[in-house]
C-alpha cells in the first residue's frame, strides 16, 4: 500500500466545547471532493492534546466512516505513554484505517534505545502500519536519521515517517539512510516541493485544511514531472502557509475555516481566539486569495 500525494491533517470542528460532527463530516467531504489523497484525523491540527480518549476515539470513527474507503485514512494514535498509544493503535485498528500516525514520546523525551522500544511495544501489541510524527518544535526531540533507520530495519510496520524539522539536510539523510520504500511525508507545508525533489513521498497538510486542491495538485504536478506547474502552485500557497501560522496552530486555520463558513470558531483551551490584529492580516490574505 503506497501512502504519496497530499494529506490534510483535519481540524476538529467544536460546538459548544462538543465535536460538531456534522461539520467533521462536511469538510471531510468537502476534502475528497477537491481531490484531496488522504485525510489525518486526530494529528497536532486535530487538537488531539486536548481531546479525551473517547472523543479521540470518535473522532477517528466519524473519519473513516465518512470517508468510507475513498482515500487512505492514517489515524493519530500516538502518546508519550506507550500503553496509551497501544490503546489508540487498537482502537484505530479496529475503526478501519488504514495506518497510524505516531508522535515521538513528548516531555519525558525518551534516549534512540527508548524510543525502539517505545515502537516494538505498539507494533507487538497491534500490528498496523505507522508513520513516526517528528515535530521537535512540539516534542523537544529529534529524531535523528539513523536512528529513523533502524526503526524502520526492526519494525516492519513503521513504514514511513512525518518530517515536521523542516531541515532538508536531515529529510535527506533520512532518504538516503532508509531507501526510497521508506515513505517520507513533509509535515511542514513551507518545504513540501523541495522535499518530494530529494525523494518524499506528499505531505500531511496544515494549509490543505482550506485549499485541498492546491495541494494535491502540487504533489501531482511534482509526480507528472511538470516542474514548472509544481512550482506555480507553490508559489500560489505560499502566503496562505504564512498566515496559517501567524499564531499557534491550528487557531489561524480553524479562524479561515470558520471565516469560510464551514465551522464555528471555536477552540479548546489553551487555544484561544486570534489576536485581533492578527485575524485581519489573515482575513486580507483569505480574500486575497479570493477564499472568502
Amino acid at each position: 500500500m503506497q501512502f504519496s500525494g497530499a494529506f490534510t491533517a483535519l481540524v476538529t470542528p467544536l460546538k459548544n466545547n462538543s465535536i460538531d460532527e456534522e461539520a467533521y463530516r462536511a469538510l471531510i467531504e468537502w476534502q475528497l471532493e477537491q481531490g484531496i489523497d488522504g485525510v489525518v484525523p486526530c494529528g497536532t491540527t486535530g487538537e488531539s492534546a486536548t481531546l479525551s480518549h473517547e472523543e479521540h476515539k470518535k473522532v477517528i470513527a466519524i473519519c473513516v466512516d465518512q470517508v468510507k474507503g475513498r482515500v487512505q485514512v492514517i489515524a493519530g494514535a500516538g502518546s508519550n505513554c506507550t500503553s496509551e498509544a497501544i490503546d489508540l493503535t487498537r482502537y484505530a485498528k479496529e475503526a478501519g484505517a488504514d495506518a497510524a500516525l505516531h508522535i515521538t514520546p513528548y516531555y519525558n523525551k525518551p534516549t534512540p534505545e527508548g524510543l525502539v522500544a517505545h515502537f516494538k511495544a505498539i507494533a507487538s501489541e497491534v500490528s498496523i502500519p505507522f508513520f513516526i510524527y517528528n515535530v521537535p518544535g512540539r516534542t523537544a526531540l529529534n529524531v535523528m536519521p539513523k536512528t529513523v533507520a533502524r526503526i524502520y530495519r526492526e519494525i516492519p510496520e513503521a513504514i514511513g515517517i512525518k518530517e515536521a524539522t523542516g531541515d532538508l539536510k536531515q529529510v535527506s539523510e533520512v532518504v538516503e539512510e532508509c531507501g526510497p520504500d521508506f515513505i517520507v511525508l513533509s509535515g511542514d507545508d513551507f518545504t513540501v516541493l523541495p522535499l518530494l525533489s530529494v525523494g518524499g513521498h506528499g505531505v500531511i497538510s496544515v494549509v490543505s485544511n482550506i485549499v485541498p486542491g492546491m495541494m494535491h495538485s502540487v504533489c501531482r504536478a511534482y509526480a507528472e514531472n511538470d516542474l514548472e506547474k509544481a512550482k506555480m502552485f507553490h508559489f500560489e500557497m505560499a502566503p496562505l502557509c504564512r498566515a496559517m501560522f501567524l499564531e499557534t496552530n491550528p487557531i489561524p486555520v480553524k479562524t479561515s475555516l470558520a471565516m469560510m463558513g464551514k465551522m464555528n470558531k471555536e477552540f479548546r483551551l489553551p487555544m484561544v481566539p486570534m489576536l485581533p490584529e492578527n485575524e485581519e492580516k489573515l482575513r486580507e490574505v483569505l480574500s486575497s486569495k479570493g477564499l472568502i
